[in-house]
């Protein structure tokens, strides 16, 4: 067996050879040889054996980096289709140094002394703490949303202000956000290379306000408003999981469906809407029919602007996405506008100029909310947990023009409210799994790409 051995040595080569092994011990890549400088290779016994690479090793080695995977990998069809470019190197990078971070993981483990309980214990401590912060979010985007609701009935019943000109003033106004990218130096348009996917986003987006808004002018704000919630939340679900690739867990699916029922059952007519003239009227059914189609398709739109802003979360801060939204709004709403015919009525005292400040400030509240939770949660857990909005928009409803609700709507109401309640608790209550459940996350913490 013929050998060469450089000392301060940090590389190995392993080259074999039918009839002699050579390692080569190298200090910077690509190997130069020196040449007189010669030592016996570790046999069993020796000091040093131990480093070197087993035929084992070699062989995963020789599995690992053969053709025949990389054919059989690049075969595969990946479903996701707002995949970035990083995160396919990452995930080469992973797949190369998935062995020598798993070690590297269990050796840390070890020479710390914690055990997995403790380490999971506090794991779990930062997680709960920064998800405490992003669900108070949530909950506030929810009661700004509430607040948007029975703001706007009462600019359009008392100030006769049209839902399409109120979304114009609050798009013109929230226009002041560019000067966030600009303080923190980023370009208001997005960075380079996902500026189309952002504005993709930003029309989505502006296209659902617009639609929902629309819808207003032929169903009551609050069918309009659960219409495009309930749609906005099991779209989503699907979209999200087409797209990207991310699955509800059992627990999140049936609390996302128990506020699905809630929700239909609000939307459950009355005895007076029943038997009311527009079902023999066929212009009146036509236009709700109209307005339940534009509901729905403020949902899809929605569902589509959350999933865009889940895939570039990484790349597009807030501010931006704030900022996109604005003027996205301020060019499609003038052309919704234009497309149904709805005058503008300018607010002429400063009540109404106030309702409107009040409004647009509301609505940053709910975009920043809702939008900062999309960077840690699932989309449609996001659109669930605005949910509450409903319930939160009868009560202020209630102290505003009294009016006794139905039966479903009490129901469905609560059953929004416990199936919000509830997703909160099992996102922040700790978990109570036996020692198999804590060993099963601590390895899965271990093997994922984020260490």
């Amino acid at each position: 067996m013929e050998s060469t051995h450089l000392l301060n040595t940090s590389k190995k080569r392993v080259k074999i050879h039918p009839h002699t092994v050579t390692a080569k011990y190298a200090t910077q890549a690509p190997y130069s040889p020196q040449p007189g400088v010669h030592a016996h290779f570790p046999q069993p016994g020796d000091e040093g054996y131990d480093d070197a690479p087993s035929f084992e090793d070699f062989g995963s080695f020789l599995e690992e980096t053969s053709d025949k995977k990389q054919l059989t990998e690049s075969r595969k069809w990946r479903l996701t289709v707002f995949g970035s470019k990083e995160k396919d190197t990452a995930n080469k990078l992973q797949t190369l140094g998935g062995a020598e971070g798993s070690e590297g993981g269990a050796r840390a483990a070890k020479v710390s002394g914690k055990g997995v309980g403790e380490q999971l214990a506090s794991f779990g401590e930062a997680s709960v703490s920064a998800s405490r912060l992003t669900w108070v979010g949530l909950l506030g985007a929810a009661l700004a949303h509430g607040c948007l609701i029975v703001l706007t009935r009462l600019a359009s019943e008392r100030f006769h202000l049209g839902p399409l000109f109120l979304l114009l003033v609050r798009s013109i106004v929230q226009l002041v956000s560019v000067a966030v990218p600009l303080h923190r130096g980023e370009n208001p348009l997005g960075p380079q290379g996902y500026r189309l996917r952002l504005l993709c986003y930003g029309v989505a987006y502006s296209l659902s306000l617009c639609c929902a808004y629309a819808s207003l002018t032929f169903v009551s704000p609050g069918d309009g408003t659960t219409t495009w919630r309930l749609a906005t939340t099991a779209l989503s679900a699907i979209l999200a999981f087409l797209l990207l690739e991310e699955r509800l867990g059992l627990a999140d699916g049936i609390t996302i469906a128990a506020g699905l029922c809630g929700l239909g059952l609000v939307l459950l007519p009355t005895a007076d809407e029943s038997n009311s003239d527009s079902q023999t009227d066929p212009v009146k059914f036509w236009r709700g029919a109209f307005g339940w189609s534009l509901s729905a398709l403020a949902g899809l739109w929605m569902a589509l602007a959350l999933v865009g802003y889940r895939s570039l979360k990484e790349r597009v801060g807030v501010g931006t996405a704030l900022f996109t939204v604005s003027w996205t709004g301020c060019v499609l709403a003038p052309v919704s506008l234009f497309l149904l015919q709805e005058g503008l009525s300018w607010p002429m005292s400063a009540e109404a100029w106030g309702l409107v400040l009040g409004l647009a400030a509301c609505s940053v509240a709910a975009f920043l909310g809702m939008t900062h939770a999309l960077t840690r949660l699932h989309p449609s857990l996001v659109s669930a947990s605005q949910s509450l909005e409903v319930p939160v928009a009868m009560l202020l409803h209630l102290a505003v023009l009294p009016l006794a609700p139905t039966a479903p709507e009490v129901v469905g109401n609560v059953m929004v409210i416990l199936s919000v309640g509830w997703l909160v608790a099992i996102k922040l209550l700790p978990a109570r799994g036996g020692g198999r459940r804590q060993r099963e996350e601590y390895e899965e913490i271990l093997d994922s790409p984020i260490k």
